[in-house]
């Protein structure tokens, strides 16, 4: 987590589990994505308040960033913490330094930025994945979880007795970038075989227009699908399998019994949570249970979900 009350530090949001009953205060919420931002605003005696924002395609930094701000005036002023949900690598110095899915991002000095757009207010920033697991866990009241986001890219966290991995200073989990196929496709991150480069929206769609003959759009792959075409069909059954690889690996490593399958194109592709579950209760082995497989409770808010806790953890009121 990036905290931007004060100087940049490298804390964790699992922190944010152990705190004090509270009563709610007036936070704002921020989960930046690949291709949209959700903001959401919440306060005490007042009804949230929400509202999305596409980044417009060929974009630069700059008209990025002027629409970041644009968004958030529209929320009102006056909030006492904000939480932000963010995909991109950022250096303890409060730098970018990887983000595929908006490479003009990479030198950007968020804390900076971040300063700026909320002076003298609290403010963190940490891991979409991250989040969302947190979130995803605290919902179903369950201690050891993987967290899979399918959307523009595949995000993730990992929470192991109600925290998250790895430890504080170590960075988030790149579960998107575990390899699942040696020979698989190119990512975007220049590797082939990672998770993301095959069960990503934008992977999928790219096998779906090969395996139909032209390029194939979100709609048009998601009519296939329920009609069961063939070339739907196996480019999503080919992201669950990727998916039903990493959910068995962590559960061999840490013994997760709860994996959860979120983002927004996981919850536009209606049933790809049971095909990765099949698909993991199928390896099972003698001995060794698998874990649980459900869609994420939280659809595709789990991110803006964990970074109202992030808020809420950041500038809350004890109860007396």
């Amino acid at each position: 987590m990036l905290t931007c009350d004060g100087d940049p530090e490298q804390v964790r949001t699992d922190d944010a589990r152990h705190t004090r009953a509270v009563r709610p205060v007036s936070i704002l919420a921020i989960d930046i994505g690949g291709t949209k931002v959700a903001l959401r605003r919440e306060g005490a005696g007042t009804p949230p308040h929400e509202t999305v924002v596409r980044w417009s395609e060929g974009a630069s930094r700059s008209d990025d960033l002027a629409l970041l701000r644009a968004a958030v005036a529209t929320m009102g002023s006056g909030s006492r913490a904000v939480g932000v949900s963010l995909p991109a690598t950022v250096a303890v110095s409060g730098t970018v330094t990887s983000w595929p899915n908006r490479p003009s991002w990479v030198g950007l000095d968020w804390a900076g930025f971040v300063a700026d757009l909320f002076p003298a207010t609290p403010t963190a920033t940490a891991d979409d994945g991250d989040l969302a697991a947190l979130a995803e866990a605290e919902h179903a009241g369950r201690s050891d979880v993987v967290y899979l986001g399918v959307g523009t890219g595949v995000g993730g966290g990992i929470v192991s007795d109600g925290r998250l991995l790895p430890r504080s200073g170590r960075g988030s989990c790149e579960v998107g970038h575990m390899i699942v196929a040696l020979d698989g496709p190119r990512c975007d991150c220049g590797r082939r075989g990672c998770l993301q480069g095959i069960a990503s929206g934008p992977a999928v769609l790219r096998a779906a227009g090969a395996a139909f003959g032209q390029e194939t759009g979100p709609e048009q792959l998601l009519d296939g699908w329920r009609a069961g075409a063939p070339w739907a069909d196996g480019a999503v059954r080919a992201a669950g399998r990727a998916l039903a690889a990493a959910v068995i690996g962590v559960g061999e490593l840490l013994r997760v019994d709860l994996a959860v399958i979120g983002g927004g194109f996981a919850a536009g592709v209606t049933d790809l949570a049971a095909v990765v579950a099949d698909e993991v209760a199928g390896h099972a082995r003698v001995g060794h249970p698998v874990p649980e497989v459900r869609a994420a409770a939280l659809g595709g808010t789990s991110s803006l979900h964990g970074a109202l806790s992030l808020a809420r953890s950041l500038r809350a009121e004890a109860v007396p």
